[in-house]
């Protein structure tokens, strides 16, 4: 009897053994588990904060509204919402200029990354009423683009002595030309202003 019964009493402690062991590698894996899951935790707000700076902002394609910005200047308006990023002519016809995507209808004034509509319609309104605002802009430009329309025309010497007392330079080309101009050197970094009829405009 004693010599059947010892296999049983063997196979029990070899069932025991490998009961123990499975806990033990329970344990294990609950601990691997556990600490796989405090890293994800933990790294769960940096992947969330990354996944927002990688979403693109949503650029507001509207034509803006017009407000008034200087109450001594009638003519000039602020055109609310530029983008934020520099402003850059992209397109023109007839009577619109496309910036940063944005269509404008009319005369624009850009100093720097500021743009503004300007109130010239045709060549003889550019007078030094329409350029007044240059009087309180600071830093002064160091030059100032005027696209004349189609053409390059010759300025009034009262506007063209008026530019130059208050410290700018002046260039006065067709509009297609200023507004290159303007790209080029707002793009080198260099105070610049653009005051530009529609291309449309003939005289």
């Amino acid at each position: 009897m004693l010599q059947t019964n010892k296999p049983v009493w063997l196979s029990f402690d070899r069932l025991r053994e490998s009961s123990n062991r499975l806990e033990e590698r329970r344990e294990r894996l609950k601990t691997v588990a556990m600490a796989v899951r405090q890293k994800a935790i933990a790294t769960l707000p940096k992947l969330i904060r990354s996944m927002r700076k990688e979403v693109p902002k949503q650029t507001n394609l509207v034509l803006p509204s017009l407000r008034r910005a200087f109450s001594l200047y009638d003519q000039i308006n602020l055109i609310d919402n530029v983008p934020e990023d520099q402003l850059r002519f992209q397109e023109f016809d007839e009577t619109n200029f496309t910036v940063n995507g944005v269509k404008y209808e009319g005369s624009l004034l850009c100093v720097g990354n500021l743009l503004m509509s300007w109130s010239p319609r045709n060549f003889s309104e550019i007078t030094t009423d329409s350029l007044s605002i240059f009087q309180t802009v600071r830093p002064i430009p160091e030059l100032l683009v005027i696209g004349c329309g189609r053409y390059n025309q010759p300025l009034n010497p009262q506007v063209r002595q008026f530019v130059k007392s208050i410290g700018m330079k002046l260039e006065t080309v067709d509009s297609r030309n200023a507004a290159s101009t303007y790209n080029i050197l707002n793009e080198e970094g260099r105070i610049v202003a653009a005051a530009l009829l529609p291309y449309g405009v003939t005289s």
